[in-house]
Order: C-alpha cells, then sequence, then structure tokens
C-alpha cells in the first residue's frame, strides 16, 4: 500500500476519496488550507495555498491524488486552483503515480475552467510520472438543485423541450472508489478515463418523471427557452466592462448555458455526436436512491458554492 497525499480532501469528493484510500490500507496525508477540517483518519498538514509546494516536498508521498477543483470555475479562480495550484503540487510531489480528478466537459473546452483544467492534464502527462485522468461525468449533486422548488409545488425548469442533453451521473462514493482503485489497476495507467455512474443516461424530463414517482404526484414542467439565457448573458456581460461583480454573474450564465445544451458523455470528435453506449459505467449508487434520501431528509444539500437554482 502507498503513502497517498490527497488535495481537495475537505470538499465532498475529497472525503469519499479519502475514505475510499483508507478503506484500502492506504496511509492518507490530506494537505488542507488554515482553519479546514481533515478527513476522519487522515493525517493532516495545514499550510497556506502559497506554503503548498515546501509542504508537498518534504511528505515525498509515492502517490498524489487531486480533487482540487475551483469552487465557481471564474477564470481567476480557475486558473489560480485548476491549473497553478494543482501543477505546482505535481511538480513539488515528484510521485510515482498522480490520479487527476478532472471533468468529461472539457472534451469540448468553451469556459475558462475547462482550459485550465486541460492546460494541467497536458502538464501532467508531459511530467513522466505514471497517470490515470479521470473525467467523470455529472454528479449527484448537480442534479438536485431543484429539488426545494420541486417540493415547494414549484415547476421544474428545463431549458428547450427538456431533452437536450443527457448523462449517466455519478455519486462521490462510486468516483471515489474508481479514483482510488486506480493506484492500483494497471489498465488505467497512462489514461484518460471518462466515466459515469450505472446506466441508462438520463435527461432532464428523465429527472422530472423521477421525482414526480417518488412524491406521489405529477410534477410540472417549465419550458425556459435558450434565447432567454443568451440575452441574460450578454446584458450581463455588457454590464461586466464597469462591474467586476456583474463579469462574474455572466460567467456563471455562460457555465449554466453551457450545461444546459451540451450533454455529459463521451463525444464522438469527428461527428461531434454524444454516445451513451460509448460512456463507461461504475458502481451501483442510482440517481433516483439519491433523490430518494434528499425528499426523506437522510442526505442533506451538499452543492455549498455550486447551487444554482
Amino acid at each position: 500500500m502507498s503513502h497517498v497525499l490527497l488535495l481537495g480532501a475537505t470538499g465532498t469528493i475529497g472525503r469519499a476519496t479519502a475514505a475510499a484510500l483508507l478503506e484500502r490500507g492506504h496511509r492518507v496525508t490530506a494537505l488542507i488550507r488554515p482553519g479546514s477540517t481533515a478527513p476522519i483518519g487522515c493525517e493532516c498538514i495545514h499550510a497556506a495555498l502559497a506554503e503548498w509546494p515546501a509542504a508537498i516536498a518534504a511528505i515525498r508521498p509515492q502517490a498524489l491524488v487531486s480533487c482540487l477543483a475551483s469552487r465557481t470555475g471564474a477564470p481567476a479562480d480557475a486558473w489560480a486552483i485548476d491549473h497553478a495550484a494543482t501543477v505546482a503540487a505535481i511538480d513539488a510531489a515528484q510521485a510515482d503515480h498522480v490520479v487527476l480528478l478532472s471533468a468529461l466537459c472539457v472534451q469540448e473546452p468553451a469556459l475558462a475552467f475547462q482550459h485550465a483544467k486541460l492546460a494541467t492534464e497536458k502538464h501532467l502527462i508531459a511530467s513522466g510520472a505514471r497517470y490515470s485522468i479521470v473525467r467523470p461525468t455529472a454528479f449527484f449533486k448537480s442534479l438536485s438543485g431543484q429539488i426545494g422548488r420541486v417540493q415547494a409545488g414549484k415547476p421544474f425548469l428545463v431549458f428547450g423541450d427538456g431533452q437536450l442533453t443527457a448523462c449517466k451521473p455519478i455519486s462521490d462514493r462510486d468516483l471515489a472508489a474508481y479514483l482510488a482503485d486506480c493506484l492500483t489497476d494497471p489498465a488505467r495507467a497512462n489514461r484518460i478515463l471518462p466515466i459515469g455512474g450505472p446506466g441508462p443516461a438520463i435527461t432532464p424530463l428523465d429527472q422530472v418523471a423521477m421525482l414526480s414517482r417518488l412524491l406521489g404526484r405529477e410534477v410540472p414542467v417549465r419550458h425556459v427557452p435558450l434565447r432567454l439565457m443568451g440575452g441574460i448573458i450578454g446584458a450581463l456581460s455588457m454590464a461586466g466592462t464597469m462591474s467586476p461583480r456583474l463579469r462574474a454573474k455572466a460567467e456563471l450564465a455562460r457555465i449554466g448555458r453551457f450545461y444546459a445544451t451540451r450533454s455529459m458523455l463521451v463525444r464522438d470528435p469527428e461527428t461531434g455526436r454524444y454516445d451513451a453506449d460509448a460512456t463507461p459505467e461504475t458502481g451501483t449508487d442510482t440517481l433516483a436512491d439519491h433523490y430518494a434520501a434528499r425528499l426523506s431528509g437522510e442526505a442533506a444539500d451538499d452543492r455549498g458554492d455550486h447551487a444554482v437554482f
């Protein structure tokens, strides 16, 4: 078993990954910022971001697992965290194996955080370390933003006809197990690994059907024209030339439009078609089970900075 340095250990996926690594017998050191609390069972080093390279070099881990991600996806945050901090950690660790949590959406980069993640992927591949770059599809929490409004009797909002996009959502626990097993599965070494949860692929209207079954009533649907989102982005972009706050809101709106119009499935670069059959699956947790746990109060709303609705 390895001595693993874990980055991003305080997020929901990071905590699940810490548990998965410990379950498999690894010694786990979590490098976290001052004031944060490490997952139970991990050794802990507190250091400000600027101090990370020196702290990591002193640790000299055998493996590095990075679940690090910017909180908002805004350009400055993305380039500082998804790229600069992650690259600095890779270089300082000099680890035998680096497992990098990326994102499936980098297949068709249009946003700052996607370009930042791609730049980090390229740096890792060129570093000479054994690597596993994991590109997951949508997380359960990213598809749970409308549960509160639906419970309150409000309609579920869909863009276009509600079938523009699809994904194979994956739970934190199943993704964490996949990340941890990259360290011991030779078939996952030196590869870019798209991954989803158990199928079939799910559209927004499928989400509505799930919630209707679980609530025992028909959930109303409101169709939002995509041109409305385009108008909002245009207005915020114009206002953002004078206001940093509105400029940040414009970027968040662009992120929202991206996910409203792109499927989180493997994309054929030649045809541009998203292919559910070509999207690998792992795990056993289903979105319907997650919705049931949320509706019953068994699972908390853990979207944090990723809350949209």
